[in-house]
């Protein structure tokens, strides 16, 4: 086996970073994989709704603190899933930051069992709702592997 091959962990998380430089929102650079046995399902990024402005290009629509212009990154992957008839239950999601609460339930409920993520981002009740309905949540950093849940 070849040392220099990196692990699969790594290898999504990596692609989800690449997905994450399309994003059209320069307030935060987010990507999705939906992954299920080792096969890429879907990609998102951070971005307006299909055919409209960009945040970029037209600037931010904030609604307390938040930019809501955008769609977030796993609801795009969610979405592309959707569009392209690609069930994604079963399959885990590499995210470069924690999913807010709203995209945690949404992923969930498409049947999502893992989430891995780099960054943690914003909602502290994932946590006590990934513990509740059994849903793994790993933090990667440090080039380490944290199950949080």
């Amino acid at each position: 086996m070849d040392d220099k091959r990196i692990e699969w962990h790594e290898y999504f998380m990596k692609i989800a970073e690449q997905v994450a430089t399309r994003s059209t929102c320069d307030r935060k650079h987010i990507g999705a994989v939906i992954v299920r046995d080792r096969t890429i399902l879907s990609t998102g990024y951070n971005g307006s709704l299909r055919g409209a402005a960009h945040c970029d290009d037209v600037g931010h629509d904030i609604d307390n603190g938040h930019c809501v212009r955008t769609v977030h990154a796993e609801a795009n992957a969610v979405a592309q899933a959707a569009k392209n008839g690609v069930a994604i239950n079963d399959s885990e999601l590499y995210v470069t930051a924690s999913p807010c609460l709203a995209c945690f339930k949404l992923v969930v409920n498409c049947g999502i069992k893992v989430i891995y993520y780099m960054e943690f981002y914003k909602d502290e009740r994932i946590t006590a709702y990934a513990k509740e309905i059994g849903v793994t949540l790993i933090y990667m950093g440090e080039g380490e592997l944290e199950r949080i849940v």
